[in-house]
């Protein structure tokens, strides 16, 4: 209680609701992973475990069965990191018939994924970051290495309860979205006309010291609007806001009203908080949300205000009927036969380096069960893992399997992954792909944001986002040493 109190003093919590974090940590229900038998057959067949643990060998977090109940091994994990350590080394990762064991240190924190998925080492390792990079967004690394120096031993778990739904749902995403494996962005196909007016909306309703104003739907972007200082020296990248559509979809405490939230963006800065206004527009559907983002603890009122305006003029244009109406694209539009699924991602966006880097792929096929759907990013992943093999790298890889055929393909232009049908020929496929990159062209406008809008709030334009955050920082608790 007094670590939930402490949060909503420095602004955790929604104008007439509870803080996020308070929903996300009700009781499991019944059934839940957590209360896996570690002992039983079925938690040593789970495909992935994930573990994160202190230097000190604490427990901080387990995907499957109670940290309580994996103490042990956990100390077994942490021995074997010390024992190379003593021998001036690091411990990377231990291979076996049938599992993939990756070691990550960060600071004073130590993940550990066990893994028989056959993705790569350095797959593995991403998700991994990922992992740490969601704790660090709830605490900022600052603040873990503040609290590690001052007692090494302490547990973690007391300022991340209630946060365990969220690592929950992030390696849920991790399992069956392909963007983080791209490090890319999807974003909701929309016609240019209607986002460009999004975006002129977006730029209009502005406050000082909001940095990022995003619009969100079918957890996919809809458009983004970042302050032009903030360009000068840095952006948003994908990553950081793949962490900030799971936080928004992991809990169902953002669908009750407006939250204000402090938020650490890990890869735009990891030791300090932005603070987030997050509000949906459609109640009850709750798919389309608005995420502003402001460096100014006490502008909860003003960014509201931003919030109307942004609200006042969607419903005058309809936009949200549009949105709503906007899904994923079938295969069968691209009008390629013998294609089946893809997955493009350019990197001739104009303006790309200012931008996010994003991708698009058609709506998996309803023919295609979950399981299928599985199968096939384990065959994409493989494909990613060989174009991209730090000993020996590739250009194009044509793959024919029992059930289909695959074809990867990496230029200074784009990045492609294609499912054909199993008889298909290495010269059909590459017509098709030919027809396809033609069609991508056409649409492009639709399915990619190809110039970002841009805005200025800063008061000092000469003063950089970064260094108002960082500043920020210096005179801000973030409300969690305190708790020591």
């Amino acid at each position: 209680m007094l670590a939930r109190s402490k949060l909503e003093e420095q602004g955790l919590g929604t104008k007439g609701g509870t803080p996020p974090l308070a929903e996300t940590g009700s009781p499991l229900p019944p059934g839940s992973h957590r209360d896996e038998d570690v002992t039983a057959d079925a938690w040593r067949a789970h495909r992935k475990h994930v573990f994160v643990l202190s230097e000190a060998g604490k427990p901080i977090y387990s995907r499957y069965g109670s940290e309580e109940a994996l103490s042990s091994t956990m100390g077994v994990m942490m021995a074997l990191v010390s024992f190379v350590q003593s021998g001036d080394n690091t411990i990377r990762s231990v291979y076996s018939d049938q599992h993939m064991v990756v070691f990550m240190q960060q600071g004073p924190l130590v993940l550990v994924s066990v893994s028989s998925s056959g993705q790569s080492e350095q797959q593995l390792r991403q998700e991994l970051r990922y992992v740490y990079n969601q704790i660090v967004s709830m605490l900022t690394q600052a603040s873990i290495e503040r609290i590690f120096q001052h007692k090494k031993n302490y547990d973690l778990r007391r300022l991340l309860a209630g946060s365990e739904k969220i690592l929950d749902a992030l390696l849920d995403l991790l399992d069956r979205e392909p963007s983080f494996m791209l490090s890319a962005v999807r974003c909701v196909p929309l016609p240019c006309s209607l986002r460009d007016s999004l975006g002129q909306t977006l730029q209009k309703a502005i406050t000082p010291n909001l940095v990022f104003s995003i619009l969100i739907a079918h957890q996919q972007l809809v458009t983004i609007v970042q302050e032009k200082t903030v360009i000068e020296d840095a952006r948003l990248e994908p990553s950081d806001l793949h962490l900030l559509l799971n936080l928004v979809g992991a809990s169902s405490a953002f669908q009750a009203g407006e939250i204000w939230t402090p938020i650490c963006l890990p890869c735009f800065n990891p030791d300090c908080y932005f603070y987030a206004y997050i509000s949906y527009l459609d109640p009850p559907d709750c798919t389309v949300c608005l995420l502003l983002l402001s460096t100014d603890k006490e502008a909860f009122y003003a960014v509201a205000e931003c919030k109307r305006k942004i609200e006042e003029a969607m419903l005058a244009q309809n936009a949200l009927a549009a949105i709503a109406k906007a899904h994923s694209y079938s295969v069968s539009q691209v009008g390629v036969s013998d294609l089946r699924h893809f997955m493009y991602k350019p990197f001739d966006v104009p303006d790309n380096h200012r931008q996010l880097t994003q991708f698009t792929r058609d709506g998996v096929p309803i023919t295609i069960s979950g399981a299928e759907a599985g199968r096939l990013l384990d065959l994409y992943r493989d494909l990613h893992s060989r174009i991209h093999s730090s000993s020996r790298p590739l250009k194009l890889i044509y793959h024919v399997a029992e059930r289909e055929t695959l074809l990867a393909w990496v230029t200074s232009k784009f990045e492609l992954y294609t499912c054909f049908s199993p008889l298909v020929t290495k010269a059909s496929a590459i017509n098709a792909i030919t027809k396809l990159l033609r069609w991508i062209k056409k649409e492009e406008d639709r399915l990619f944001i190809r110039y970002p809008p841009k805005y200025s709030t800063t008061p000092n334009p000469s003063r950089s986002a970064r260094k108002a955050a960082a500043d920020q920082h210096d005179t801000t608790d973030n409300g969690f040493l305190s708790l020591l």
